[in-house]
């Protein structure tokens, strides 16, 4: 497949609202809110901005050159930098995106299903209620494959339709109305009585908390939340302009993902706070303890409480929407272009494997006893071996190949769009990508195996 062929972002906004994204998703709303509220709040978010600008956007920049540079699938692109070995480096992209879009799919189908919940009226009772009905429903053998297989195939309708008439004019669509949703819960909730005290939790920070574990977790987040080393990242920027400022769309992404981390934090800590509900709830937190929260904060305006309620679980499902999009473009674009399959072709095929495993995948959540492997429910495999081993290592094996095997002439010819734009940050790049990102991220691998 030619360049002259190959699709591109239409605009500059189009680039970054998907890249955008692509890194706003689940990991903002649902995971980084549980973080923050199990390692201090403030203190947590401020390691959190600083591991994004030491970590996040040197990472970001390096798949950004890779991609771009390359103008294929992720594994083509390493190949084509580096030669076939290093192309298995972008084959466990592809890999780790098709494997994460295989379960995440299911987290994603459990926010429609309390999207529909919610419309339903469903989830209005005391807090064991609500608890069964998380735990009835995720265990039952029907409803949760329905919704992934569900939101599977809306993903692939909007990947069959292209790049631009697809993927981007989703992001338009899609990401401004995130923000919207977002702003409104936020509002709502920041007025509730005592809210102060989320508010103050989130923006305070009690540094007498810092250890290196929260530290470590911040690193770990500000990684997982970009969508680094998933294969994403890489397989957009292969979509850019030639003349797309690498640097500053990374910084405005990075902006545009932290600042929806920050602000779903304000969406559920004040409303938490306001009932009495411990912040460190954990992964639990979006389906079974805000349902209460939302419950209990409006139980005199039981109609306010039905509206927040429904809004939150639309802005759930969008954000799960727009990471899935460009998790299953990750592996379409491999088979597209390695399988000569037409797009249409591709994207289906991907779908109806993607919706197999998923729905093996949530089976095994349930009465399935079958369905593990070394211990492990094959959901729970999924996410131990993508987010614990293969992020960590493609991550590193990344930095590694563009900082000291890609050509230094190549890398910043791509950086400062060959000489047209100032390149005084380079060497701080470059320093970032060959030394500090490395140890980053093996910091985290080992913290994550428990061995520091």
């Amino acid at each position: 497949m030619s360049n002259i062929e190959r699709a591109n972002f239409g605009s500059k906004i189009g680039i970054i609202l998907a890249t955008a994204g692509s890194a706003v998703g689940l990991g903002n709303v649902w995971r980084f809110p549980y973080m923050a509220g199990q390692n201090g709040g403030a203190a947590f978010i401020l390691i959190y901005i600083f591991c994004v600008l030491l970590l996040g956007i040197p990472c970001l920049v390096s798949e950004f050159i890779i991609g771009r540079h390359a103008q294929s699938n992720t594994a083509r692109a390493y190949g084509k930098l580096g030669g076939k070995g290093w192309a298995l480096v972008g084959g466990l992209g592809v890999l780790t995106g098709f494997l994460i879009t295989s379960y995440y799919a299911v987290v994603s189908g459990w926010c429609l299903q309390y999207l529909y919940a919610s419309i339903a009226g469903q989830l209005k009772g005391d807090p064991q209620y609500v608890t069964e009905y998380f735990q009835t429903f995720s265990q039952d053998p029907v409803n949760p494959v329905f919704w992934t297989v569900v939101i599977l195939f809306v993903t692939c309708f909007v990947i069959v339709k292209g790049v631009e008439k697809g993927i981007e004019r989703a992001s338009k669509l899609l990401m401004p109305t995130l923000f919207v949703l977002l702003l409104v819960i936020v509002v709502a909730s920041c007025l509730l009585p005592g809210a102060g005290e989320g508010v103050k939790f989130l923006l305070k920070p009690d540094f007498t908390i810092i250890d290196k574990n929260v530290f470590l977790g911040a690193l770990g987040q500000s990684f997982y939340s970009l969508s680094i080393a998933m294969g994403c990242i890489c397989t957009y920027a292969s979509y850019f302009s030639r003349d797309t400022n690498l640097g500053k769309s990374a910084v405005q992404i990075a902006v545009i993902d932290s600042l929806v981390a920050i602000l779903a934090g304000l969406m559920i800590f004040p409303a938490a706070f306001s009932v009495g509900v411990n912040p460190d709830s954990g992964p639990s937190l979006i389906f079974i303890t805000l349902p209460n929260v939302f419950n209990e904060a409006f139980a005199s305006v039981p109609v306010v409480g039905y509206v927040i309620s429904l809004l939150f679980y639309g802005l759930l499902a969008l954000a799960a929407l727009t990471s899935l999009i460009s998790l299953h473009e990750v592996s379409t674009a491999f088979c597209h272009e390695e399988f000569h399959l037409s797009r249409r072709t591709a994207a289906i095929g991907v779908t109806v494997v993607c919706a197999v495993i998923g729905t093996f995948c949530s089976l095994s959540l349930g009465h399935y006893d079958g369905l593990q492997l070394f211990g492990k429910s094959l959901f729970d495999l999924f996410d131990y071996t993508t987010g614990q081993i293969m992020l960590p290592v493609g991550g590193f094996l990344t930095c590694v190949f563009l900082g000291w095997f890609v050509p230094k002439k190549l890398v910043r010819d791509e950086f400062t769009n060959n000489g047209t734009l100032r390149g005084s940050l380079f060497g701080v790049f470059l320093f970032a990508v060959r030394f500090v990102c490395p140890l980053g991220i093996l910091l985290i691998f080992l913290h994550q195996l428990g061995v520091v």
